[in-house]
């Protein structure tokens, strides 16, 4: 069965590289109206999306959406589904990651714990289908480490995986990250559905 993916971000095309899915990105996603994420959790975010691209998209068949964010607990679980447009500039990763760095100053290290979340949804013409999540706990780092990954990757600790997430391949990083959780768990299902 052939997926869709509604997005454009191609940090999280290059984590479900690392993955076993039958994934495509959806090829008029461009071209389509913007949704409008104004749910209050991530799993709202993720349905609006997950509804919104299947309704208007050309292309039948199922279409999956993602929305995930970092919560770090010291902060009271922002920047959440704020993630993006922590810094007031959407996908703004530097000034996100200064930003974060800023608020946690002073913060102990056994404090600086929070987790990343990802929620993935299924839809089609228009029609939420299945909802699944993931999240990856850890510890917020004092300084970047690693080259790979995107996003708050550099700055988050993974004890499960002993290194950083921008220090994995995305290989490595399916096997532990949020996002690895949800699309298992999405494979999981799909299996059950032939």
């Amino acid at each position: 069965m052939l997926l869709y993916f509604a997005s454009s971000n191609p940090g999280k095309l290059r984590d479900f590289s690392g993955m076993d899915l039958p994934l495509q990105l959806l090829p008029d996603f461009p071209a389509l109206p913007e949704a409008i994420e104004n749910g209050g959790s991530f799993a709202a975010n993720a349905r609006i999306k997950a509804s919104h691209y299947s309704r208007l998209s050309s292309h039948s068949g199922w279409i999956v959406a993602d929305d995930s964010g970092l919560e770090v607990d010291a902060l009271g679980g922002a920047p959440g589904v704020n993630s993006a447009l922590f810094c007031g500039r959407h996908g703004d990763d530097e000034a996100n990651n200064r930003l974060l760095l800023e608020r946690l100053r002073g913060v102990p290290t056994e404090r600086r714990t929070g987790r990343f979340i990802c929620v993935l949804v299924l839809a089609c013409g228009g029609e939420v289908k299945a909802e699944f999540q993931g999240a990856a706990e850890g510890l917020i780092l004092e300084s970047p480490r690693g080259a790979h990954g995107f996003g708050y990757d550099p700055l988050f600790y993974s004890p499960a995986a002993g290194r950083g997430f921008a220090e994995l391949t995305p290989e490595e990083k399916a096997r532990f990250s949020h996002r690895g959780q949800a699309a298992r768990a999405l494979q999981a299902w799909l299996k059950q559905q032939k």
